[in-house]
């Protein structure tokens, strides 16, 4: 909570943002919980005792809400009465606050259900279980109409373990593991210590992507890899989240969206009002390199987020080739500060692909480790960078807007730069827009020799 209300009170324009279901008031605008579950009580004491003929009631489709607990409770492994009470066909599966944490092992998620975790209630992950590359707390393959949350619950795995040589290296030991659904709604949580992501969303079954997917209100904390990785998806709304302490294996991205192969889909994805904070790679990257011309067109929107004290870059956009796919990409309203690399990254990107836009986008103090701290040979540390690594990506780098954006740097350097550092390196296309650029120092750009239909219009 105190990074959303430090990301309103530092960017006027970010009016919206909250977490949970806690009100805040910015600007003189009450905001309201993103979502009204109706479903905030405490269940009681019926809920929290095993109940034989209440599990006969739902067998019998004469109740549709159960509670795990009627299936038993044991403080040391609570999966076979959990997994029971999500097999036995109930609507709702509420899982009670006992007073000591529900540890399990991987649980398999049914169709048509709701799991609904009581504040309080923590989920964890059985120390000594997940050895297998995959194994996540909760997951769902091919499946619909699953929603699971819970405001003030927490899952929780063992990252620590899973980073030793008791494990086996891998990297999607995941909490809730989405595999080609559709229908899916996450709500509420605090999802943390995962040996992965905190939610993966990915596509090795049929159709081959998720749709009409909603995370809204979450917390994701000291995830191994993502908080959230999109492989492939349709229409989905990511609302009012917060991605921090991401660390341990590459990108290690607050969230990551990247297809695997050209059938993958990044069609209608929307992430509003969330904050991306202290992560050790990226705060938000979007990289469609799997993708080809032939794929569906990417239509992603950021909007109204925050990207702050990142170890890494802000926002980063790479991976479109000269035959990637059409569409477009725009970060609208978002604001990124105290990064220690760029603030802005343009990766490979053709001008002949999508569309890279942002508008209304704010940067401030980025870059902060110098000019010469990028890690990349001859690509200065700068606030924006496009940069071309080598020819086999594109040989017509470019195609970015800039609209009504803000630089603010204390650094003698350019604000923008592009490099291409190898030999007959192509020009820059097609890169236009409109800044404002506060700097004591300078305020110019670098965008190489010869480059074409691009201009940058610069205010101070």
């Amino acid at each position: 909570m105190q990074n959303i209300r430090e990301a309103a009170s530092q960017f006027g324009s970010l009016s919206h943002l909250m977490l949970g279901a806690v009100m805040i008031v910015v600007g003189g605008s009450t905001i309201l919980p993103a979502e009204d579950t109706g479903e905030d009580y405490k269940a009681g004491d019926d809920f929290r005792r095993q109940d034989a003929a209440a599990v006969a009631e739902v067998r019998a489709e004469t109740r549709h809400t159960a509670s795990a607990a009627w299936w038993g409770f044991d403080e040391t492994d609570a999966t076979p009465f959990l997994q029971a009470a999500i097999n036995s066909g109930a609507r709702r599966v509420v899982v009670p606050n006992m007073g000591k944490d529900w540890i399990i092992t991987p649980i398999t998620l049914a169709a048509n259900q709701e799991i609904f975790f009581e504040p309080g209630v923590v989920v964890t992950a059985k120390r000594g279980a997940f050895k297998g590359s995959h194994d996540s707390l909760f997951k769902a393959k091919g499946k619909g109409e699953i929603t699971i949350g819970g405001y003030g619950a927490t899952l929780r795995m063992q990252k620590a373990d899973y980073m030793t040589d008791a494990y086996s290296k891998a990297e999607w030991r995941t909490a809730i593991y989405f595999d080609s659904c559709h229908d899916i709604r996450v709500y509420g949580l605090t999802i943390r210590d995962t040996g992965g992501d905190g939610v993966y969303l990915g596509d090795s079954g049929e159709p081959g992507y998720n749709r009409a997917v909603k995370i809204t209100d979450v917390l994701f904390e000291n995830n191994y890899r993502q908080g959230i990785s999109l492989i492939s998806a349709e229409d989905v709304v990511i609302h009012n989240c917060v991605f921090k302490d991401t660390s341990g294996t590459g990108p290690a991205a607050g969230m990551d969206l990247e297809p695997n192969h050209p059938a993958g889909r990044l069609v209608n994805i929307t992430v509003r009002n969330c904050v991306a904070d202290n992560n050790q790679g990226p705060g938000f990257i979007v990289s469609p390199s799997g993708l080809s011309s032939k794929s569906k067109e990417v239509s992603v929107l950021i909007e109204n987020c925050y990207v702050k004290s990142g170890r890494s870059h802000g926002l980063m956009v790479s991976g479109i080739r000269d035959d990637g796919p059409g569409g477009l990409i725009e970060f609208r309203n978002c604001h990124v500060r105290n990064t220690r690399l760029h603030g802005a990254r343009i990766l490979d990107k053709s001008a002949s692909g999508a569309r890279v836009r942002f508008v209304n986008c704010t940067w401030k103090d980025v870059a902060k480790d110098g000019i010469d701290a990028s890690g990349y040979k001859g690509v200065p540390n700068v606030p924006i960078v496009i940069h071309l690594r080598a020819p086999s990506w594109s040989h017509k780098p470019g195609g970015v807007d800039f609209v009504e954006c803000m630089v603010v740097d204390e650094q003698r350097r350019p604000f923008i730069v592009y490099r291409a550092p190898f030999r007959d390196a192509p020009p820059l296309h097609d890169v236009q827009g409109n800044f404002t650029v506060t700097n004591p120092e300078t305020a110019t750009t670098d965008l190489g020799e010869g480059a074409v239909s691009s201009k940058l219009r610069i205010s101070r």
